[in-house]
């Protein structure tokens, strides 16, 4: 039996499965270079390339090693980022969030808002006790995001990740769910 992809509704979102259907969406901010730079790929050239992505989404629900969500605002179906979780190991109840979104939604608190949805999924329908979140030390907004969360910062990965022929440094940030009022 397949499983079915979970939808989260929050006041002004929601997030959902996305589908190669969702690509020429996911193109208009994926192909922004001010979007990706901290995500540690280069901007998408094509519709096409995005197609890997929504792949790469599908498989990682599919091996329960992720799962991650478009955003959409609840009056429109298109997707403007997305938000989940990757790297889940199960055996150890954590994984990483990540996310992304469109620039022109930057500032407008959906990122937090998509945030907090997923974060409070995790904890209390994944059994998540630890969730991480590793950021590139310039990308200021998202370490401001998650702190805002509860996120708290651990220290500094140095030459972590290999992405776009340099080594990245990340910070370590983390939120344990007794971190939480609702637990």
């Amino acid at each position: 039996m397949e499983k079915r992809f979970p939808t989260i509704e929050t006041s002004r979102l929601i997030l959902r499965e996305v589908t190669t259907e969702d690509s020429k969406d996911m193109f208009a901010y994926l192909s922004d270079h001010d979007v990706v730079k901290h995500m540690g790929l280069e901007p998408y050239q094509t519709v096409e390339d995005v197609w890997d992505e929504v792949g790469w989404y599908t498989s990682i629900y599919q091996e329960g090693t992720g799962m991650r969500w478009g955003i959409t605002l609840k009056n429109s179906g298109r997707i403007i980022g997305s938000c989940g979780f990757l790297n889940w190991r199960t055996k150890h109840f954590r994984a990483e969030v990540g996310f992304e979104l469109s620039k022109d939604f930057w500032g407008k608190g959906i990122g937090s808002e998509a945030l907090e949805a997923v974060v409070t999924y995790g904890f209390q329908h994944l059994q998540l006790e630890r969730i991480e979140a590793l950021i590139e030390p310039n990308n200021l907004a998202s370490q401001k995001l998650v702190e805002k969360q509860g996120f708290q910062k651990e220290g500094l990965l140095r030459h972590y990740e290999f992405t776009c022929g340099k080594f990245d440094d990340l910070y370590m940030y983390s939120i344990i769910k007794g971190d939480l009022d609702f637990v």
